[in-house]
């Protein structure tokens, strides 16, 4: 994939009105010639993106870009730090990789990412501008042992956050996504380092489908969703900023209360909960019906003879009844 220049950085803020700019007007701005601006709006369609190309008239997006704002996350989080990279391997690795610089609430957004990747390191499709990619630091002082559930809390938040944006019928499937409809709108990966005893460093990360173009929704194998359906998005960094404002509130809750404080929220959300389901482990196939969560988070299954079984994390995969178990497909925006 195509890296971001500083050049096609800009050529990319000039065609993002999804009006229609001559090759000769660009190249003016740009201090380029026509022939650059063709192979740089190359290398813009290799970052996911439809880029219209009409004789006499130039190129324009296929539909409108809001591109982050640097400044205004900046300003609107602080002091939490913010990384905004266009075009980045892996939110989650480059946190990662900067552990100790990081405070409770840092957050580092991308426009796509290279490498992404979801649960056993499944591939990611990623195009420019079509998802809210963002990964956020936070260190639990109890250790480890204390970040169990932190996903189902994480899933409840960006409901929660999304329903403040005016987004709602968004729901969840255990143990990390975003439904709608029965469909996947957004995954969460979170990626953990500490050690016995000592406290936890976490980084959430976390991949939204906005509006994917029609070209990279060919590449998709499994269903999905996009926030587009449920209404105009307006303001992608507004939408960034309430996710991140959320997430750290509802993470000092889970601080103090644990995965308990969010169960009821959980279960209210639930895709899932009452209908008949598949539990996959392995080779091993659970037939039964999703009952929620219990208090520590835990998949509650009911079998047909009324037993309840508890599964907790590990390689369980939740499919609903009418899906085939060996349904295990590339993530599209899972983390």
């Amino acid at each position: 994939m195509s890296e971001l220049s500083p050049l096609r950085e800009s050529l990319l803020t000039l065609l993002a009105d999804g009006q229609f700019h001559s090759g000769e007007q660009l190249g003016e701005r740009l201090d380029v010639s026509r022939a650059a601006i063709g192979k740089h709006i190359q290398a813009i369609k290799a970052l996911g993106l439809e880029v219209y190309s009409v004789s006499g008239k130039g190129y324009r997006l296929a539909v409108p870009l809001q591109l982050l704002d640097q400044q205004r996350l900046s300003r609107e989080l602080a002091p939490q730090r913010v990384d905004l990279i266009p075009v980045i391997g892996s939110t989650n690795q480059h946190w990662l990789s900067e552990l100790a610089q990081l405070n409770n609430g840092d957050i580092c957004v991308a426009e796509c990412q290279t490498a992404g990747r979801g649960r056993r390191g499944r591939s990611w499709v990623s195009p420019f501008g079509g998802q809210l990619i963002m990964s956020m630091y936070w260190r639990l002082e109890q250790g480890m042992a204390a970040a169990m559930g932190l996903s189902l809390v994480v899933g409840v938040a960006l409901v929660e956050a999304l329903e403040t944006q005016g987004f709602s019928d968004v729901q969840l499937k255990w143990p990390n996504d975003l439904y709608v409809h029965g469909r996947k709108l957004a995954g969460i990966l979170v990626e953990m380092s500490g050690t016995a005893g000592g406290p936890c460093q976490l980084v959430i990360g976390l991949g939204v489908n906005l509006l994917l173009p029609a070209s990279e929704q060919e590449r998709i194998s499994q269903p999905f969703a996009e926030l587009a359906e449920l209404g105009k998005i307006h303001d992608r960094n507004g939408l960034v900023i309430a996710l991140s404002q959320h997430l750290q509130h509802c993470l000092s809750i889970f601080e103090a209360h644990g995965i308990s404080a969010f169960r009821e929220q959980w279960n209210r959300l639930d895709y899932f909960n009452g209908k008949a389901v598949r539990v996959l482990m392995g080779e091993q196939v659970i037939q039964g019906t999703a009952r929620g969560i219990d208090e520590q988070g835990a998949l509650l299954l009911e079998l047909a003879d009324g037993r309840i079984q508890h599964y907790l994390g590990g390689e369980v995969s939740l499919r609903g009844e009418d899906t085939a178990p060996s349904a295990e497909r590339p993530a599209h925006s899972s983390r």
